[in-house]
């Protein structure tokens, strides 16, 4: 299978981790040989619930048998869709009460920026330098990291960027401005949270101007950050949300969230003004809405805040120099990319799954699926520690 992943299957990377798997369950992942891995990154903050959580896989089993794709999104009504729009509605500010379903974060991205373009009749965009909010060509170009872009330019004009937690750049955002769109986290930088009310600063500031707040809650929305919105814990409420990843449970999905006076722009003038065949397809619709009433009708979002801090209490070394983040969704910074990429094989050899962030080399990713128990995480911690040590003797 190894050789047939290599020749059939496109690479992303020159060096896939390349584990074999054989099952899932929990919080734990299984190779062809048997061996078991404690899964400290849940898909890259996909899978909320673990994997194969029997609620999630009563939902996906109990929609196949029901139906499967019946008609373009939109079209027809369709009953996981609607619970899933209505749950998300109810637990998003009373402003954001209209939701449109994608395939994925990057979908949903594309459908924010093009909304807000419509809602304002302006095109230029304000984003921060190091983002990421996807790698379609749209959601690439409002993504500030040209080690990443320089290759596929030219990608669509317009777009501005800013350092995140600079105030003083906040001058940049002007009549002219469409949106500004921002991760309420920085995911891909390096997990930099908001500082000095950065977030509401910036608000202010689209609303002298008209702009729109786009706040990208694909890593930090569904409970991961101690409350069901990341950007609650900011005193900010934006004017669209973009989610995706542990929405789904493990099942690919995405949307964008906005009021109803804005989306009804995108039915007229013109019609069909974003479309899509299998956005909120109703078997990932169900797994959607298993997750999150899972994770509403629990403790599993105040208990992020209590797991945060013991992962900090138990991962504490020399070479760490530093913990970003907040709840679970967190990255251990260490003095070197090369380092940080010797730890994270090592513990991979020990049984725990760490992985790498997009453009902070020294980080090791830490976004455990929300229901990991206390002593998984002390697990984990004290295998990533024997494999400090064990580098560095």
């Amino acid at each position: 299978m190894k050789s047939d992943f290599f020749t059939y299957q496109a690479q992303t990377s020159p060096h896939p981790l390349a584990l074999e798997i054989s099952h899932a369950k929990g919080n734990y992942i299984y190779d062809i040989s048997g061996k078991k891995y404690l899964d400290f990154v849940a898909g890259v903050s996909a899978n909320s619930l673990g994997h194969n959580h029997p609620k999630v896989s009563e939902a996906i089993k109990n929609q196949i048998d029901k139906y499967t794709h019946v008609m373009v999104y939109g079209e027809f009504i369709q009953e996981p869709q609607v619970d899933l729009c209505k749950l998300l509605v109810q637990n998003s500010p009373k402003t954001l009460n209209a939701v449109y379903l994608t395939n994925s974060g990057t979908e949903a991205t594309e459908g924010a920026i093009k909304l807000a373009k419509r809602a304002t009749n302006r095109f230029e965009i304000i984003a921060a330098k190091n983002a990421y909010h996807g790698n379609t060509q749209g959601a690439m170009s409002v993504s500030g990291a040209e080690q990443q872009n320089r290759a596929f330019r030219p990608l669509i004009p317009g777009t501005k960027f800013i350092s995140f937690n600079c105030d003083f750049c906040l001058h940049q955002i002007t009549e002219k401005t469409a949106a500004v769109i921002f991760e309420t986290i920085q995911g891909g930088a390096g997990f930099i949270e908001p500082q000095g009310n950065f977030l509401a600063k910036v608000k202010a500031k689209c609303d002298e101007v008209g702009a729109l707040l786009i706040l990208d809650e694909i890593q930090t929305g569904i409970g991961r950050t101690g409350k069901f919105w990341g950007f609650e814990n900011y005193n900010v409420t934006p004017d669209i949300i973009i989610t995706g990843k542990g929405l789904g449970g493990g099942m690919p999905i995405g949307a964008f969230i906005a009021s109803n006076k804005h989306m009804n722009l995108l039915k007229e003038n013109p019609k069909l003004g974003h479309i899509s065949t299998f956005a909120g397809h109703p078997v990932i619709a169900a797994a959607g809405k298993a997750t999150v009433n899972e994770i509403l009708q629990t403790k599993l979002i105040s208990e992020t805040l209590k797991k945060e801090k013991l992962i900090r209490k138990y991962l504490q070394h020399n070479l760490i120099k530093e913990i970003r983040g907040k709840g679970l969704m967190l990255a251990a910074i260490v003095e070197t990319p090369e380092l940080a990429a010797k730890i994270i094989y090592k513990c991979l050899d020990k049984g725990l799954i760490l992985f790498f962030l997009l453009f902070e080399g020294r980080a090791l990713r830490i976004t455990p699926p929300l229901n990991i128990t206390d002593e998984e995480i002390k697990k984990g911690c004290s295998i990533i520690l024997e494999s400090i040590n064990e580098i560095t003797k």
